[in-house]
This record gives C-alpha cells, structure tokens and sequence, in this order.
C-alpha cells in the first residue's frame, strides 16, 4: 500500500502526545483491554456501545470515558455523531462476531458498513484510524503457514468475509490518503475472556477434551501483546498502511499445550486414552458442513488443523523497544488462573 500525503503524514505527528480519540467495542474483551490500556495515557477518550448493553459490561465506563449509545449497525445515526465530531483518531475494534444469530444484513452494517463511515470521517478530517481485523481473513485454516500478508484471503464463513470487505475499504482508502492501520489478533486469551482458550481449559479440567491423535501447532494471542500494538500505534506517527498479525512469538503444539493445562489443574499429563483418532474430526467436521452450522465448522477445523501466522514485522517492533514477547506455555496460566477463580 502507498504513504498518505506529506501533509497529512506532517499532521499526524503531533497528535501522538495528546489526541481526542475515539473507540469502539469497549464492552468486549479486546475493547475493554485496550482502553485500560490507553487510558493511562492521558487522551481525551469518547466510545460508542450499543444502546441496550447489559449493566454488568459497562460497569465503571461513564467514569473513565464519554460514552454515546450508539449501534454500529445504525449507519445513518453514526453518520450524524461522527459529522458533529473532532476526533484526531479512530479505534474501530467493536463489530458482530462470528457464531451470533444476526442477519448477514445486520452482520454487514455492523462490521463493515460502520468501517466505511469511520474511513469517509478520516479522509474529511485528516484524522488516523486503528483498525482491529482478525487473522480470520486468511480463513479459520490459512491456504499456506505461516499466514502472512501474501495469504489468499479465504471468506469461509460470513464474519470473515466482512473482515476481509472491511479490509479492502481501508485499503482503497489509503490510496487517498487515509493514514490507517490493520491490526490482525489470532485468537485472544486472557482475564474475564470465556472463549475459545477458557473452553479447552475447562474441557481438560473435566477430561472433556477430544485429543486429536496427530501433531497439530495453533497459535494463540496474549492479550496483553494485543493491548501493546494498540498503544504503539496510538502513540506513533507509523507508516500508513502498517498491518500486523498479532500472536504469540511462537506457536505451540497442541498435545504440549494440553498436557501443560493439566500438569496445572492435575498435576500430571493428559489421560492419552482420551486421544481421538483424526477420522471422527474430519466426520464431525462434514456433518457440520452438511448443516451449514459456521460454528461447529469452526470448533471442529481449530483442534484438528494446524494455524499459525507470520508476525515478524509486529515483533521486530515490539522488540526494539525492550517489551517482552508472550509465549503460551506458560503464559496460558492467566487463563488457567482465571478459570480456577471461577
């Protein structure tokens, strides 16, 4: 992707000391980390969470932050805020994920429609955007391993493919010069996080857990690497068009990772008759296809199939500035510990 324009590049650069930012998604996991995160960094922060949003996820919010209720789906009434707005930066992390009962409709408007608002609001206002995709645009599987920024984009299931649209907005974007950058997270862990690394150390605690019988590598993300990118971002005059896959330093192997939770929990290795031969995964994972369910698609591909993602540029960053790299042994012991609290 091109550079913006000397002068919005010129612009940029004093904002990073002090900017009225705006974002999204702060009633999620990711979006909740990330502006703790930021918050300590003194910009005047304003979010939108969508009208209706139970009292247990906003808790504490109205004091740290100005909150609209707004609906990323409702293209129109966001128009009408970002129109009447001075933000100098954009954080876009909120959106509909994969697995929800929505409609593709719903799904679109949300995740990517709101995107082409937020792109529309940089470009007239000379402000930066921070885009929080996912390694999703590779697909759940990626064609090739690592993934990396020369990976076809595989659109297999709806939210991907809003990601993936949503991607290519921001990058025609640029070419006009929209000062923006792409944040890839693989699948996060962490505190108060009940997805899918929660779930496999739930399963090994009640020896639920379908052991594949085959090497498989996943790689996970610390959401603390996660929180780091935003700030980074946030903090620099970066390069339009910066787009970082954002994991762990290295993968792991499945069986290892495993056997670790429940050295943890047991204090010895996974039961290896609870092993599952591969033909049962590949069964599973067709009936789901027959029934057209994305999710068992996806829970199936996860612990059967290796996926793992170049993230070299975000770390040769990282590095440089002394922030130390997450491995997921033993960094996967926050989830563990925040499981055994539950």
């Amino acid at each position: 992707m091109c550079s913006a324009p000397k002068a919005n590049a010129a612009r940029a650069s004093w904002r990073v000391s002090l900017a009225k930012v705006l974002i999204t998604g702060i009633t999620g996991f990711i979006g909740r980390a990330v502006l703790e995160g930021i918050l300590p960094l003194g910009h005047d922060i304003h979010a939108v969470i969508r009208p209706g949003t139970s009292p247990e996820r906003r808790v504490g919010l109205e004091r740290k932050v100005n909150i609209k209720e707004l609906d990323l789906a409702d293209t129109a009434g966001l128009r009408d805020y970002l129109a009447a707005a001075d933000f100098d930066v954009l954080i876009h992390i909120g959106a509909l994920r994969g697995g929800r009962k929505a409609t593709r409709d719903n799904y679109y408007r949300s995740n990517v429609s709101s995107t082409e608002q937020m792109v529309d609001y940089c470009l007239k206002h000379n402000a930066r955007l921070i885009f929080c995709s996912s390694v999703g645009v590779f697909g759940a599987i990626p064609n090739e391993l690592p993934a990396n920024a020369q990976t076809t984009r595989n659109p297999d299931n709806y939210y991907h493919y809003t990601k993936i649209e949503a991607e290519k907005v921001i990058g025609k974007a640029i070419l006009h010069g929209l000062h923006a950058a792409i944040i890839r997270p693989s699948i996060t862990y962490g505190t108060k996080d009940k997805g899918f690394p929660y779930q496999l150390v739930k399963m090994v605690d009640k020896y639920q857990f379908p052991l594949i019988n085959k090497r498989i590598w996943l790689h996970l993300c610390h959401i603390e690497a996660l929180v780091e990118a935003f700030k980074w971002c946030l903090q620099h005059d970066f390069q339009t068009g910066l787009a970082w896959n954002v994991a762990d330093r290295e993968p792991v192997q499945l069986h290892a990772l495993v056997n670790f939770i429940s050295r943890q929990l047991h204090g010895k290795n996974y039961p290896a008759i609870l092993s599952v031969d591969r033909f049962f995964f590949s069964l599973g994972e067709s009936l789901s296809r027959k029934m057209k369910n994305e999710l068992f698609i996806s829970r199936f591909e996860l612990i059967s199939k290796s996926w793992f993602y170049d993230v070299q540029q975000y770390y040769a960053t990282m590095e440089t500035l002394g922030i130390k790299p997450h491995y997921t042994i033993p960094d996967i012991r926050i989830t563990i510990d925040d499981y055994r609290r539950n």
